[in-house]
């Protein structure tokens, strides 16, 4: 009669083929979270970009103007500078120029 329960062996190939699963699914995790950063940022890099462009129609500024993150924050929504997910750094940039964000790859498609 076969005793009820698992054997050592059995555990070991048990805990392997885990090891082995997660071994495969972590960097497709890594890479699924770091895309995700890149996609929020650049989208808080157009939303900056269009509260930009809307404060300079409306105060007649044109390119090259300097621009300050308290007269661009009241064309956001919640009146805030957005945040980076990677915490990066945004620099608005003059009237005319793409805002900008310190992690490497986190840049507005031309």
């Amino acid at each position: 009669m076969r005793k009820k329960g698992f054997t050592l062996v059995e555990i070991m190939i048990v805990v392997a083929i885990i090891g082995l699963l997660a071994a495969i699914a972590i960097p497709s995790f890594v890479k699924a979270r770091s895309t995700s950063q890149q996609n929020a940022c650049i989208n808080n890099l157009r939303q900056i970009d269009s509260a930009k462009e809307q404060w300079a129609l409306a105060e007649k500024k044109s390119d090259g103007d300097a621009v300050t993150t308290a007269d661009v924050n009241d064309y956001i929504k919640g009146d805030t500078t957005p945040t980076c997910p990677a915490d990066g750094t945004y620099t608005y940039n003059t009237v005319g120029t793409d805002p900008d964000c310190d992690v490497t790859g986190h840049d507005m498609p031309n």
